[in-house]
């Protein structure tokens, strides 16, 4: 009503508007600052999307706290925006809409392969890194197979793709393979020609997340009992960095029923003492 009592259509929808706003019931991130900060701070700085965020809560805390589809809401509705974002830039909703661009567009997430889960991995499938000695020197290529713990070392000159990729094509070709999971490293770009080469499947973990290829991480802090962060590699033989692949693949591991790798690997019991 306008103040000579006239009916206005206008009028009346605005304040249906503003009546309604008020006794909606508040989303759990207007309610819940410290979910809304962990959920912000996952989505802008780590990139994980709505559907990962929702998974990771809930097998933190054995329950679901958020749906990604609350989620996905509350990023179309400027929840998470910056006020000094200008009104043209669309705030994060464009970090949603915009596409990956750089050299990891063609990542296949882990785990979901819909092949493989993770209790079904047999001795064919093997986690990869590179072990770095002195900064812009050699370093070493490493291969963990994720059943066995078993392991391969190869050593390149310097840390390039090319090189990465050609070490562990010849450290695979001999052996068992199906499924290769390598850091996300810049290392490991030309990892279409593993596939080409093997034809194996190549897949990348979620970023920040090296549990999703721990066995190899474990690996990699063993043999690091050889040599320490910075040592240069260059003028290490070949014979040295067999010595410690055999080590380790010879050294008992609880996790396996004190078995060492290559017992399990080759399914031979070997007598050590």
């Amino acid at each position: 009503h306008t103040k000579e009592n006239i009916y206005s259509p206008n009028k009346a929808q605005e304040s249906y508007h503003i009546a309604k706003s008020h006794c909606r019931r508040k989303w759990i991130l207007e309610i819940d600052h410290n979910l809304s900060n962990i959920v912000k701070h996952l989505f802008l700085n780590y990139q994980w999307s709505p559907e990962e965020i929702e998974g990771r809560l809930r097998l933190e805390y054995g329950k679901t706290f958020i749906g990604y589809q609350t989620i996905y809401r509350a990023i179309y509705r400027g929840h998470f925006d910056d006020n000094s974002l200008s009104h043209s830039a669309r705030g994060v909703i464009r970090k949603v809409m915009l596409k990956t661009e750089g050299k990891f567009l063609f990542l296949i997430p882990f785990m979901k392969d819909p092949k493989k889960q993770t209790s079904e991995l047999g001795s064919s499938d093997w986690e990869a890194d590179t072990v770095a000695g002195k900064t812009g020197k050699a370093c070493l290529v490493t291969l963990t197979d994720r059943y066995s713990r078993f392991l391969k070392i190869k050593k390149v000159a310097v840390k390039k793709s090319k090189l990465v990729i050609e070490a562990m094509v010849q450290m695979l070709e001999p052996l068992p393979k199906e499924t290769v999971i390598p850091d996300r490293g810049k290392e490991f770009t030309n990892h279409q020609d593993l596939t080409n080469q093997l034809k194996v499947g190549v897949y990348f973990p979620d970023p920040h997340a090296p549990w999703q290829r721990g066995t190899n991480e474990n690996t990699n802090g063993l043999l690091r009992e050889y040599f320490p962060k910075g040592s240069d590699l260059t003028f290490i033989d070949e014979h040295t960095i067999q010595l410690w692949e055999d080590k380790l693949n010879n050294r008992p591991r609880k996790c396996l029923n004190w078995k060492t790798p290559y017992e399990v690997f080759y399914g031979k019991i070997v007598h050590l003492l």
